[in-house]
């Protein structure tokens, strides 16, 4: 287990390598560049150029991508040209509330996800199938900011039965201890303001969960038909094992190997795709925080962001790695 652990972070290593190289081409080649969207469109040559001097961007190709290594190595990912406040502390500031929103709705995603697939392949042709699967397919269809906005105008403006926007109520008096709102509450003992800052959470959270939800429906449903087919568990009904225990050790923890393949996949899009939830809700979270970036080409964070979800992405790959370990230790890599 440990040599698996050690193998995948040095693997991490000429991952961001190479994404690192690519990304900063990418860049290079992007009309305006960060002088344009510091000074404007109507920037005269002069100033841009003194711009470009004082960002050493008018270096070799070599030298600024040089520079630009040693920086990202030292966690300096630059100075948003937004706010003027380095990258690293915007993303900290921000990353707990899409951390929160992106794991409630994995866990909305998984908790009715696995159950709901696993029932409708064992009732397979039935009325719960055919909602199953006809539900699964209408909410991958469904865009994300369309539902939100479904959501948001019947669920809070019409009915009242959720707030409509924000992380948190504007009158209530939270202590930052984490950054995480609903932790944070818990812990100071402020359960309104834990309270408030779940009830915020509900709407965007299960507008999220749509397509990971339908996802993991269909993925358990696909796995659980074809592993209870396999001769090992007919050989364990030949035995006379109990039917919870064939169902429960056989099918459905040999079904899950491909479905938590799925979520930790799910779970890093989540997180880095979060921008259109957000921006539907006004949830200030590093989704909101991208598109404002894009629309004002604050380069330095769209680089953040990419290194960011990068690094969580091969994380994540680590912990299926090591989920698949427990559940089956026959594909334990050694």
């Amino acid at each position: 287990m440990l040599r698996l652990v050690v193998r995948r972070l040095l693997q991490l290593i000429p991952t961001l390598l190479g994404l690192s190289v690519l990304l900063f081409l990418w860049l290079d080649r992007l009309p305006g560049g960060p002088a344009s969207a510091i000074l404007g469109e109507r920037a005269t040559e002069a100033e841009v150029a003194r711009i470009n001097r004082a960002l050493g961007l008018d270096q070799p190709v070599y030298v600024q991508y040089w520079r630009f290594l040693k920086r990202i190595f030292q966690g300096d990912l630059g100075t948003s040209v937004q706010t003027g406040q380095p990258v690293t502390d915007e993303f900290f500031l921000r990353f707990p509330a899409t951390v929160e929103l992106s794991l409630l709705a994995m866990l909305i995603a998984v908790a009715i996800g696995i159950p709901l697939g696993y029932l409708a392949a064992r009732k397979r042709g039935g009325w719960l199938d055919v909602g199953a699967v006809s539900g699964s397919l209408v909410g991958i269809c469904i865009p994300v900011f369309f539902l939100g906005l479904i959501l948001k105008e019947v669920l809070a403006v019409k009915l009242g039965f959720f707030p409509s926007y924000g992380r948190m109520d504007t009158g209530i008096n939270a202590t930052d201890v984490t950054g995480f709102a609903v932790l944070d509450g818990v812990l100071t003992g402020e359960l309104d303001a834990s309270w408030n800052a779940f009830h915020h959470l509900i709407l965007p959270a299960v507008t999220l969960a749509s397509i990971p939800l339908a996802v993991i429906v269909r993925m358990t449903r696909a796995s659980v038909l074809e592993v209870q087919d396999e001769d090992y568990v007919r050989t364990a009904q030949a035995k006379g094992l109990k039917r919870s225990v064939v169902r429960g050790r056989h099918v459905l923890r040999n079904a899950l190997l491909p479905v938590i393949t799925s979520v930790g996949l799910l779970t890093g899009s989540l997180l880095s795709g979060a921008v259109l939830t957000e921006a539907v809700f006004s949830f200030n979270g590093i989704g909101n925080f991208i598109k404002t970036s894009i629309d004002g080409r604050d380069y330095p964070v769209l680089v953040g962001f990419i290194m960011f979800i990068a690094m969580v992405y091969v994380l994540i790959n680590l912990l299926v790695d090591l989920a698949y370990s427990i559940i089956d230790p026959r594909v334990r890599v050694h």
